[in-house]
């Protein structure tokens, strides 16, 4: 049996991965020390007795005597996925979102190399920083401030990269005969979505979607003109197994090129929930964030050409399972007043 760990399992997206890596076959462990993540993602795992999980924070060296699966099935692959993503983490635990792409990168990659495993970093569209190259490639090198608001996520995740590359060229210590160079590839994550989100992470869709359940107001920043292209989590992970499993060593996007403006979004959540629910809400636009970028659209031709991958869940059918999956959380307001009402910023 193939054994993978995945860090952050307990987070959005590696709860996910490990559903899909349990379900392909695979021995599963999750590492997570529930900064962000929830033990509740992983119900759909937890008993099955190819799933081990191990409370640890990756800035520490992995104790390999608690991973209970080496000794019997070895090591096949990590996938690094442990790093808080949202715009209200950068504010709340900067130094924790640095340490983890940090020491977290060197210590999972040191595992990796030890056991010969495959590597897949998590990365993430923010490395192009607010791009001048639109829609943006692998081969653009993007446009980050260094010392911005969003510099403890961007570069980390630069830094994160970088550690990864050099790592594949078998440089420094790693050119040594007693370990080959790291096998690995790079996935850079464009803007996800659906069940499992955090409700208060600040990003667009759990907002938008909790505030419209809740009949409130859905806050858009600045005047909503800002672009995103939204993936939803089954489709991003179909990618992200399909780059572990082949034979790519180089960074992927992997996203949907659907995009949509920030305020087109809030409209149609607002519209859709309202079908679903009769819970009217109204839009209300607040003061733009510091450095949040334009524009945001993934160039997929490597993904399509390596991966043979292209997202297939529309927007309209991933919103209505990621609302689905948020009325269990959220006491159902009662509805008054006909949906999409905008109030203009104090």
């Amino acid at each position: 049996m193939k054994h993978v760990l995945i860090t952050g399992g307990a987070g959005f997206i590696g709860s996910h991965l490990c559903d899909t890596f349990i379900a392909r076959g695979y021995a599963v462990t999750a590492i997570d020390n529930f900064l962000t993540g929830k033990i509740s993602n992983l119900d759909r795992v937890i008993k099955n007795p190819h799933f081990d999980f191990l409370k640890w924070d990756v800035c520490e060296p992995i104790p390999v005597q608690k991973v209970r699966f080496l000794s019997e099935f070895g090591l096949q692959g990590i996938l690094h996925f442990a790093c808080p993503p949202s715009p209200v983490d950068f504010e709340k635990i900067p130094f924790e979102i640095l340490k983890v792409d940090s020491l977290g990168t060197i210590n999972t990659v040191d595992l990796a190399i030890q056991y010969s495993a495959r590597y897949l970093l998590a990365s993430t569209s923010e490395v192009y920083g607010d791009p001048l190259e639109h829609p943006q490639t692998e081969t653009y090198f993007g446009n980050v401030n260094s010392v911005g608001p969003r510099a403890c996520y961007d570069e980390a995740k630069r830094f994160s990269e970088a550690y990864v590359s050099t790592s594949m060229r078998g440089l420094g210590l790693y050119r040594s005969k007693k370990y080959k160079p790291l096998n690995a590839a790079i996935v850079r994550i464009f803007n996800t979505y659906g069940p499992r989100m955090r409700q208060d992470d600040g990003r667009v869709i759990p907002e938008f979607c909790t505030q419209a359940l809740r009949g409130g107001e859905l806050p858009v920043c600045g005047d909503g003109s800002q672009t995103r292209s939204l993936c939803f989590v089954s489709d991003l992970v179909e990618g992200i197994v399909r780059l572990f499993e082949g034979n790519v060593h180089k960074p992927v996007n992997i996203g949907n090129p659907d995009e949509r403006s920030v305020f087109e979004m809030a409209r149609f959540i607002s519209e859709l929930v309202y079908k679903m629910t009769g819970v009217s809400s109204k839009i209300k636009f607040v003061p733009a964030r510091p450095e949040d970028p334009r524009k945001r659209k993934p160039n997929t031709d490597l993904a399509q050409k390596l991966l043979g991958w292209k997202p297939n869940v529309s927007l309209t059918e991933g919103l209505k399972m990621t609302i689905l999956s948020m009325q269990n959380l959220i006491a159902r307001p009662l509805a008054h007043e006909a949906p999409f009402k905008i109030q203009k910023a104090l």
